[in-house]
């Protein structure tokens, strides 16, 4: 039998990132800004199917890669951990030798490594309401043509 030959070069479509339907519906991820968007995505590139609670991204990798300052994915950071879409597993630390290490990371829409399954407490995160408050409209002041105030009854 003879192959196809266009065939045998195909080795698949490659790593990709998937963003699942009902993660893009939920309340935490409409509300949330491009930045931290963008660096959820990050995030989940390093996630190697294996890897979730151990994934490791500091903050100036995460800078250099989409092109922000640190400061500026430090609050995006904060952000994520917030809405509660990731949470670190390690925190950062000085090595043996002194060497700093980078947190590690864990997403929280996947089971972690642990085998344990995945809490997704993001879908429950709702957006803070501003309490209404008690502006009324004033009733209208009508002068007469001496300048003395009328009230209007209604």
């Amino acid at each position: 039998m003879v192959r196809k030959p266009y065939k045998h070069r195909k080795k698949g479509a490659g790593r990709h990132v998937q963003l699942p339907e009902w993660l893009q519906a939920s309340e935490a991820w409409a509300t949330l800004k491009p930045g931290p968007r963008a660096l959820y995505i990050e995030l989940k590139r390093r996630f190697t199917g294996s890897n979730n609670g151990r994934i490791i991204l500091s903050h100036r990798d995460a800078a250099k890669a989409l092109n922000v300052s640190k400061d500026t994915v430090g609050a995006w950071f904060k952000e994520l951990e917030a809405r509660a879409f990731i949470r670190v597993t390690q925190g950062h630390h000085l090595g043996p030798s002194g060497i700093g290490q980078s947190s590690h990371w864990a997403l929280e829409e996947l089971p972690t490594d642990d085998m344990k399954t995945a809490p997704k407490r993001f879908m429950s995160w709702r957006q803070k309401q501003k309490p209404l408050s008690k502006i009324r409209t004033p009733r209208p002041k009508i002068y007469d043509n001496k300048g003395n105030l009328r009230v209007v009854k209604a």
